[in-house]
């Protein structure tokens, strides 16, 4: 009985509860956060950004992974938060909010944006042409590995994390069925306790054809 009870101890006990509760809570958490910076952007035809500076504190601090989804300029309304072209055709992009939207020379709307912690408005007005998407969601702190990964980078740690994950989960549900099994079968060949505990009358009596025997 008392190596039963602490082999059970050992799946029971509150450092196995914790354990598991961290475990399971740290491997959802990484989950969310590959499936927030790769799986749906890939889907929603995304990209991802990261916020170099702090000219849109409080909203977007430094080190924040932006995902930017494609959108009809002739859908973005003043409040919204844009990331475009800071030249036409060049690769900088900045990230502020559409605060005004005005009409060039040539018909075309265009708009202007400020930074959330900038005292002025953004000096050139955006076209069209230049915006990239709205962002969508951002996560904190998530830019800086944006930035450090590489295409192939990312796609190699990707595949070693989401493997490393879903072993682990395997890991875990076999673990839990194996021990299940085992209870139960330690439970079937555990003695009935209520087998010993017959009734006085039936314990006496059986005593006394014991004695009348030769």
């Amino acid at each position: 009985m008392t190596k039963h009870s602490t082999k059970r101890g050992e799946r029971t006990g509150p450092l196995w509860w914790v354990t598991s509760i961290v475990s399971w809570t740290l491997l959802l958490a990484i989950s969310a956060v590959i499936v927030a910076t790769i799986v749906v952007p890939f889907f929603a035809g995304a990209q991802r950004f990261t916020i170099l500076t702090g000219s849109m504190r409080p909203t977007y601090n430094p080190g924040s992974l932006v995902v930017v989804k494609p959108v009809d300029p002739s859908e973005l309304g003043i409040g919204t938060p844009i990331t475009y072209q800071l030249e036409s055709g060049q690769p900088t992009v900045v990230t502020h909010r559409i605060i005004a939207t005005s009409e060039n020379q040539k018909g075309e709307r265009t708009f202007i944006t400020q930074g959330d912690a900038n005292g002025e408005r953004d000096e050139k007005e955006v076209r069209p042409v230049q915006i990239r998407g709205k962002v969508w969601y951002s996560l904190p702190y998530l830019g800086y590995v944006n930035t450090w990964l590489t295409g192939e980078q990312r796609t190699v740690i990707v595949v070693i994390v989401v493997t490393t994950l879903l072993l682990y989960a395997a890991y875990m549900m076999i673990s839990g069925i194996r021990d299940g099994r085992k209870e139960r079968a330690r439970a079937r060949l555990a003695p009935d306790p209520s087998a010993s505990n017959l009734p006085n009358s039936d314990q006496n009596e059986k005593g006394q054809h014991d004695a009348l025997a030769p």
